[in-house]
């Protein structure tokens, strides 16, 4: 009988392996080269032959890959290998080498959309095909991305620590994509999140977790069966998934007691706020109004600024909100779907019917201009009525 393989155990092994390799002389490229084809061999093989030591596996059949690899490359003919034989089959090295990962895929040297690609490929262990179908690019293209990230860090040499807060901010990259292709990628991004908890005690990477965590609770009902969006204060919060809630507030909680407040740990504590409210009606817009203070000074992201605008017309009025609308540049994006709500709040619905078909036509994807759309031809409606 076949045992299915865990794909999960699969992506977690994989940078440690990489690292393995790495020890014995292989650069970064042609280790996660090799680590890539054990991988898909252990897809192949494992079902039928699992074996007892799947790190080890790994490891001896990336190592073999590796050799054929050079020996095959006459362009590297006289290259000389730290280790020329391949060593005996036995448990792993237990170094960890998946920080190190992190922080070398992650390099400032490299674009976000590289940064993301790498850090996918070589900390999760997904293929070529599964990334390239969760950013809607052909394979190729992001075969290309790859291997030029990959040149671009095979030469990096880490002597220091690395930036945490690079890395924090390609997995919340990772994160927003959400789902798409045969790998969600909010779930993927979690894991490696959780990962990095594990390896790195920093209050910064807790936050985060708990943002991804709390945001997530809520994924079942932000679109509805049509597959329409559905706004924060119409979602069936009965539906929120209580037990993720619970685990990204303890986490938040713990954060900011070490008293080392950070922009994710800030975006985390607006997230619980909205968790913590039985209605829309219950929202504590006070409490969220300062949290954003606290995101803009640690900022000056005009995004947390636009954001803060529209939690002050809920705490202030919607004049209030308005007005602190009114510094911020009108080309920022989301800034005129803003407007409209404000101003639908206020009364003014015929300013807010022109907005909101105004902001449609520049939504960042199809759900947002639809909703946009709907909420215009309400507006029109009773307008008309």
């Amino acid at each position: 009988m076949t045992t299915p393989v865990d794909e999960t155990l699969l992506r977690t092994l994989t940078p440690s392996v990489i690292g393995i390799l790495g020890r014995r002389g292989a650069d970064f490229a042609a280790a996660e080269d090799a680590v890539q084809e054990a991988l898909v061999e252990a897809v192949r093989v494992w079902p039928d032959d699992p074996p007892r030591d799947p790190k080890g596996w790994l490891v001896t059949v990336a190592w073999r890959k590796f050799l054929s690899a050079v020996r095959a490359d006459t362009s590297r003919r006289n290259r000389e290998l730290r280790a020329d034989d391949e060593p005996e089959p036995g448990p792993a090295e237990l170094a960890d080498d998946t920080l190190h990962l992190y922080f070398l895929c992650t390099h400032p040297s490299l674009t976000p959309a590289s940064a993301v690609a790498l850090t996918l490929r070589a900390v999760g262990g997904l293929t070529t095909r599964q990334i390239a179908q969760a950013y809607l690019v052909p394979e190729a293209t992001m075969a290309q991305r790859i291997s030029r990230a990959k040149k671009t860090v095979s030469s990096v040499r880490l002597n220091a620590p690395g930036d945490v807060a690079t890395v924090l901010r390609v997995l919340y990259l990772v994160f927003n994509e959400g789902y798409s292709g045969d790998v969600d990628l909010a779930a993927e991004a979690i894991r490696l999140t959780r990962q990095l908890a594990a390896r790195i005690d920093h209050a910064e990477v807790a936050g985060l977790l708990a943002l991804m965590l709390l945001h997530h609770a809520r994924r079942a009902t932000r679109v509805d069966g049509n597959g329409e969006l559905v706004p924060l204060s119409e979602q069936d919060r009965s539906r929120w998934d209580t037990r993720l809630i619970t685990e990204g507030v303890d986490l938040l909680q713990a954060a900011l007691a070490r008293d080392r407040l950070g922009e994710f740990q800030a975006q985390a504590a607006i997230a619980a706020l909205h968790a913590d409210a039985p209605t829309a009606d219950e929202t504590d817009w006070v409490q969220i109004v300062e949290w954003y203070d606290e995101l803009v000074r640690l900022t000056d992201s005009p995004v947390a600024r636009l954001n803060r605008a529209v939690a002050l017309g809920e705490a202030d009025g919607p004049h209030a909100g308005l007005t602190a609308l009114a510094t911020l540049d009108p080309t920022l994006p989301r800034h005129t779907a803003a407007s409209a709500y404000l101003h639908e709040r206020a009364g003014e619905l015929a300013t807010a019917a022109r907005l909101y078909a105004e902001a449609a036509r520049s939504a960042p994807n199809l759900p947002e201009r639809d909703h946009l759309t709907r909420q215009a031809a309400r507006l029109n409606s009773q307008l008309r009525g």
